[in-house]
């Protein structure tokens, strides 16, 4: 499929999940498929929430590309913050990201985008099926359930888009990524938890000391 079609196809996608007047988000981290996506999905929704997840631990050049792009954009931007700050948190438990990743991951991820999410019923999502072998069955639309038990339609425009296809949209839109990719970072999250991949063809290999290839926000509650 070209790239022209893709596009057509995501396009269609969030058009007909925005039609009902469902309040609908969008998450980013600000990586390749996120500023695509939000691109995409603000052309028709100018207004729509896009939600970052603050941790803290994030990278200067995250901070300083995410104030870029949501100035260029104009985005209704969100900052989604932890119950403490990192010195509270370390303070209290030490260096979580270094002897507990996921408590880490929980503390200063899921919980605040739980949180922010049940303010919503649609969900958008920068997923993608090549980005890691946890996320090869991705689906374009599926249900998510949140720990409370509401339910959200999670949407994922780009789950069939190639690496090559997001930087090839982006070029095509004359946008400019987050530098660290040129420092040849593939998967980029939280600093200390973020490395040069460690495997050839999973570009999440360099997450969290290759000890696990998810934060745990796309992983449905029990």
């Amino acid at each position: 499929m070209q790239l022209s079609e893709r596009i057509a196809h995501a396009e269609e996608l969030i058009q007909a999940q925005l039609a009902d007047g469902s309040r609908a988000c969008v998450t980013s981290s600000f990586q390749t498929e996120c500023v695509a996506l939000v691109h995409l999905v603000t052309r028709f929704s100018p207004e729509i929430p896009v939600l970052f997840l603050d941790t803290g631990y994030h990278f200067n050049e995250t901070y300083a590309y995410r104030d870029q792009i949501s100035e260029r954009f104009s985005l209704n931007l969100v900052n989604l913050t932890p119950a403490k700050t990192v010195a509270a948190q370390e303070a209290e438990h030490g260096l979580l990201y270094q002897t507990a990743p996921d408590r880490c991951c929980g503390f200063r991820k899921v919980e605040p985008l739980f949180a922010g999410l049940s303010n919503y019923e649609t969900w958008f999502t920068g997923l993608r099926r090549d980005q890691s072998p946890t996320r090869a069955n991705l689906q374009h639309v599926e249900p998510f359930k949140l720990p409370g038990g509401q339910m959200l339609r999670k949407i994922s425009p780009l789950a069939a888009w190639s690496t090559k296809d997001v930087w090839d949209y982006l070029k095509q839109q004359g946008i400019g990524v987050l530098p660290l990719y040129d420092a040849g970072y593939t998967s980029i999250g939280c600093q200390p938890c973020t490395a040069l991949p460690i495997e050839d063809g999973n570009p999440r290999s360099g997450r969290w000391n290759g000890k696990k290839l998810e934060c745990g926000i796309h992983i449905q509650a029990e």
